[in-house]
């Protein structure tokens, strides 16, 4: 049998087996990480977060589920706030976030509507407060400003603050600072008329169900879950299904960041440098939170709060490790750096998908020497089919003796039949970085390349791009060496079928840095191949 076709049929058959495992996990519904006894109230409900070992005073902290809500405060009012990038709902039920709508960011299903992030549809709420004893916290009813407020032409802030009673007198006003061009939000609690009890402290908590968020592609297994960063332990993910869980991510420290991560956007709580303590609990009814705890010292407190796209270049000016949230997974070391190369391109380009072409063409340049070495190879086992099938022919029955005949055969001939395998099994790790860069950068979606290309994450509309693929594969396998085993051949004649099936639905970024890569290689492999059968036979 022929070792090479073997060791490439391998290669090929590895990298479908797992892009086709990323298509039907991601495909698949989701399912309920834990099933509820009764059904919760929706994200108003979620317990107040337990006292931290920072602030222990005994009867400070109210018992989870002790304010339970009740139908008429579920339905309390709400305000909308809009600025240049959001539109917000503030709900008078705790002064949460209960809805945030990115106005630069396309739905999935219907581009002419806006991508909604925080949302009442699907539960998904930034909640906050205080715990100590009689002051309010996300289960609290706060007083509103106005039904509506908006960030005017010529400012550059926005504030907006709420009220709420403190038991024995004073308020508690929490301010929501939104600013022009940015995604960050400052979430300030403030002490009026009053003092914290001792031992008082914050908790900033992200609320949601585990449903699968709208922009998750079917093609692409995504992370949805919280992701915890600390300069210790650095980047944690943690399943939805391991809210609650013991030793699954940091607790106790002085830095770091929690956040909810989905495909292309994150919600996340950023408190400045400070002693804190993060948790993630399960809350029944289909709910999870995420969150931290801070001290509350003296009479205010502030914590920034981001919800938006995962726009790398901006991640890491706004917290260290944020741009983590970009989850490369680990094959992070190559997909950075080719994500720095295609953005720097685009930068020059103007279009993405010129810029995917011109990253082919490096990557290719930079694997020329491998690349050429490889189809030299296949370009003399080319060469030696006809003696190889003669030699099937004499000792077809006579396995061992037609193995010996063929290794004495590449001997004479000086060729390494596994010549091939190593320089493609060397670029696996690199498109396999590339197929995650071009999947899980936001600042592609949406992005048109040329003509009926109008967004290069999704798939092509009329299936053009992905049977050119198939062509290109297809005269690749032509231009390869035959396997004596008819088997092996038939198999190799298929693959451009496979491929072509699979890249119908895949997104067109991908098939189009496959497609070109394919169309360079066969220039390559077609010249090699001229250059060494031409040698041969002047040498016979």
């Amino acid at each position: 049998m022929n070792n090479q076709r073997l060791i490439l049929l391998l290669v090929f058959f590895f990298s479908i087996m797992m892009l086709w495992d990323a298509w039907l996990r991601q495909g698949q519904p989701a399912q309920p990480a834990q099933t509820a006894q009764t059904q919760g109230s929706g994200a108003s409900s979620a317990a107040v977060p337990s006292a931290p070992t920072f602030a222990a005073a005994p009867g400070a902290v109210p018992t989870p589920g002790s304010a339970a809500v009740s139908p008429a405060v579920t339905s309390a009012p709400v305000m909308k706030v809009k600025t240049d990038l959001v539109e917000v709902d503030i709900s008078a039920q705790g002064g949460d976030l209960v809805r945030l709508e990115l106005l630069r960011h396309h739905a999935t299903e219907n581009r002419k509507k806006n991508f909604i992030l925080l949302d009442t549809a699907h539960t998904y709420a930034a909640q906050s407060g205080l715990i100590g004893a009689g002051l309010p916290n996300h289960k609290s009813v706060w007083r509103l400003p106005a039904e509506s407020l908006s960030l005017k032409d010529g400012e550059n802030e926005l504030r907006v603050s709420l009220e709420a009673a403190v038991d024995g007198g004073g308020k508690v006003v929490k301010t929501y600072v939104f600013k022009r061009g940015s995604y960050l939000v400052d979430v300030e609690h403030a002490l009026v008329g009053t003092t914290a009890p001792a031992n008082a402290s914050a908790y900033f908590q992200l609320t949601r169900d585990d449903k699968s968020p709208e922009g998750t592609s079917s093609m692409m297994m995504t992370f949805t879950g919280a992701a915890i960063y600390t300069d210790l332990e650095k980047f944690k993910k943690v399943d939805f299904k391991d809210f609650g869980g013991k030793n699954k991510h940091p607790t106790a420290t002085d830095n770091g960041w929690v956040a909810l991560v989905q495909h292309y956007f994150f919600s996340a709580w950023l408190p400045h440098a400070g002693e804190r303590e993060y948790f993630t609990r399960q809350l029944g009814g289909g709910l999870f939170a995420a969150g931290v705890v801070v001290p509350f010292a003296g009479d205010r407190l502030t914590v920034p709060f981001y919800a938006g796209p995962q726009e790398q270049d901006k991640l890491d000016q706004i917290a260290p490790g944020l741009s983590l949230v970009v989850d490369y997974g680990w094959l992070t070391m190559i997909a950075a750096p080719l994500f720095w190369v295609l953005e720097w391109l685009h930068k020059y380009v103007g279009n993405w998908g010129w810029a995917i072409i011109l990253l082919t063409m490096l990557i290719k340049g930079v694997f020329f020497p491998l690349s050429a070495a490889s189809y030299k190879s296949m370009a003399k086992m080319r060469v030696l089919t006809p003696k190889l099938m003669k030699l099937k022919e004499a000792y077809g029955d006579d396995k061992a003796r037609m193995n010996q005949e063929m290794m004495e055969l590449y001997k004479r001939e000086k060729v390494n039949p596994l010549g091939g395998c190593l320089p493609i099994l060397v670029q696996i790790p690199v498109f396999i970085a590339l197929y995650w860069v071009l999947l899980g950068t936001v600042e592609m979606r949406g992005a048109p390349w040329l003509g009926w290309i109008t967004d290069l994450t999704t798939r092509d509309p009329f299936f053009i791009l992905p049977i050119i693929m198939g062509v290109t594969m297809f005269i690749q396998t032509k231009l390869n060496p035959t396997p004596p085993d008819p088997i092996q051949a038939k198999i190799m004649l298929w693959m451009p079928i496979v491929f072509t099936g699979m890249f119908l639905f895949f997104p067109s970024g991908l098939v189009l840095y496959w497609t070109v890569n394919n169309t360079l290689s066969i220039a390559q492999q077609w010249q090699i191949n001229r250059m060494i059968e031409g040698g041969s036979q002047k040498a016979g």
